[in-house]
């Protein structure tokens, strides 16, 4: 009886699990946290999202240096190339 109890709650335990996705951005899922950096970026964390990411929002962790919009775009990405699939 004892293992069917933990069964029970070991499959009750994941939705706490789940990351939630920073409301600010769109495109990827920038998790909340108290500080989100680009990955492969300069920034030291504690949270990083590989992009490109839209600001749709405040831009509240600084990721859209060049203030168009996007952010952690990757080399040579632009906003074009959601038009073309790239």
């Amino acid at each position: 009886m004892r293992s069917a109890v933990l069964a029970i709650v070991l499959l009750s335990a994941p939705p706490a699990l789940a990351q939630a996705c920073d409301p600010n951005y769109g495109m990827a899922c920038v998790p909340v946290a108290s500080d989100v950096d680009c990955a492969g970026g300069s920034g030291n964390g504690p949270a990083y999202v590989r992009g490109p990411v839209s600001v749709v929002g405040r831009d509240i962790y600084k990721l859209d240096r060049d203030k168009d919009g996007y952010g952690c775009e990757p080399p040579g990405w632009t906003p074009a190339s959601l038009r073309t699939g790239g």
